[in-house]
């Protein structure tokens, strides 16, 4: 979290949540009150992939999969692409 909370701005952080979540907003009870499909669901991480793919979310169980980045630099930047270049499902 050191990324999200020293690096990225409000603006960031609520895109952030939107891509993992689906909502831009927290509950009023906190996060610990996040819903998913079937109910409760924890934001959750999980480790995926290989360093040099961006990461990817599963909005219905308010999960983050995130590569195994080599520098706190690369996940920087590829958690700001994934946040700022991506909307919705992409379908038409």
């Amino acid at each position: 979290w050191l990324c999200v909370e020293k690096r990225f701005d409000n603006e960031q952080r609520l895109k952030l949540l939107q891509f993992v979540t689906g909502t831009s907003s927290i509950p009023y009870e906190g996060f610990q009150a996040l819903r998913g499909s079937n109910g409760p669901r924890r934001f959750c991480i999980e480790r995926w992939g290989v360093a040099e793919s961006l990461p990817r979310s599963h909005t219905c169980f308010n999960r983050l999969d995130l590569p195994p980045y080599t520098s706190y630099d690369m996940l920087y930047n590829k958690l700001v692409i994934a946040i700022e270049e991506t909307s919705g499902f992409g379908i038409q």
